[in-house]
């Protein structure tokens, strides 16, 4: 028994339940994250629709969320809104819900949901390459060791979805726009990091969440056709409103409930779910192939990774 549950024991409280348990939320996020690719690739399969156009129902539909989000934690910011940090901001939501999602929506169209998963799980590596070239900071040989081994796993996964479609054009094209979401997102992740302290962590997802919408909406506006909406069908919709919800705006809620239970460093530990999951979720939901090269891709991108946070 732990301290905590001793301690509740002694008192007369009753032990914390399952949903008040913060790995449980951790897992939830991890999950409820992992389904975005499957229901994208849902999206495309049920009528023919553009990257572009599908964003724009999802952020469409967060929005509002977001609007809510950002309104119930307007007292968590440790310090007034500026229009520095208001710049902070708009520069980190383009980064990362704006051209991250919609480089990682392209992506989508030409490659597995477990490829793009593992792609996209790799942006640690890329934060800490970008604080040695940018920010000079010094890097471990350790982390060169799982740099080395998060890309091996990599290489392995590519070659998985080389051999299942036989495509090398498609898979390149398609992995080079998820690296490229994967860069953005490192960039956005950096940012975050400066802006959290002086922002309040869930405002900033938020605030960050509400101006990419917005983006994503006046570049849908000035490209597409907002006068075909009307002739999307419901299902493609409905998969839209799951990624609003369930893949967009609760894992942002569930992981702020995780870390404010467990702290972020231990919150984080529960991240390596997430390209197990969708992985899961791909072979279950979608009747994607599974072979052990992806399974080889797997370990050794998340036992990278995983390496790489004990390193650094």
């Amino acid at each position: 028994m732990s301290d905590r549950a001793r301690a509740r024991t002694m008192t007369g409280e009753l032990p914390t339940g399952l949903l008040d348990d913060g790995r449980t939320f951790a897992v939830l996020s991890a999950a409820t994250f992992a389904l975005k690719a499957i229901f994208v690739k849902l999206a495309y399969a049920a009528h023919p629709i553009d990257a572009v156009s599908l964003l724009a129902l999802r952020m469409g539909i967060a929005l509002p969320f977001f609007l809510w989000l950002a309104r119930r934690e307007r007292g968590e910011a440790a310090e007034p809104m500026t229009p520095r940090l208001w710049g902070g901001v708009l520069l980190v939501g383009f980064l990362g819900y704006y051209l991250s999602s919609l480089f990682d929506f392209i992506g989508l169209t030409y490659i597995s949901t477990g490829l793009e998963r593992l792609i996209l799980f790799v942006y640690p590596t890329l934060v800490l390459l970008i604080g040695a070239v940018w920010l000079k900071q010094p890097v471990r040989a350790k982390a060169w060791g799982a740099l080395a081994v998060c890309y091996l796993g990599l290489a392995a996964a590519v070659w998985h979805d080389l051999v299942q479609t036989g495509d090398t054009r498609t898979v390149a094209v398609g992995g080079a726009w998820v690296f490229a979401s994967s860069v953005t997102y490192a960039l956005y992740y950096i940012g975050v990091g400066k802006l959290a302290s002086r922002v309040g962590s869930t405002r900033l997802a938020a605030y960050c969440g509400a101006t990419s919408c917005l983006m994503v909406l006046a570049h849908y506006a000035a490209t597409g056709s907002p006068a075909r909406l009307g002739e999307i069908p419901a299902s493609v919709w409905g998969y839209a409103a799951a990624m609003a919800t369930i893949s967009t705006v609760l894992p942002i809620v569930l992981l702020a409930e995780a870390i404010r239970r467990l702290g972020a460093g231990r919150a984080a530990t529960f991240s390596t779910l997430g390209p197990v999951l969708t992985i899961a979720f791909s072979w279950v939901i979608l009747g994607e192939p599974f072979a052990w090269q992806q399974v080889v891709g797997l370990a050794l991108v998340v036992g990278g990774v995983t390496w790489l946070g004990k390193s650094r």
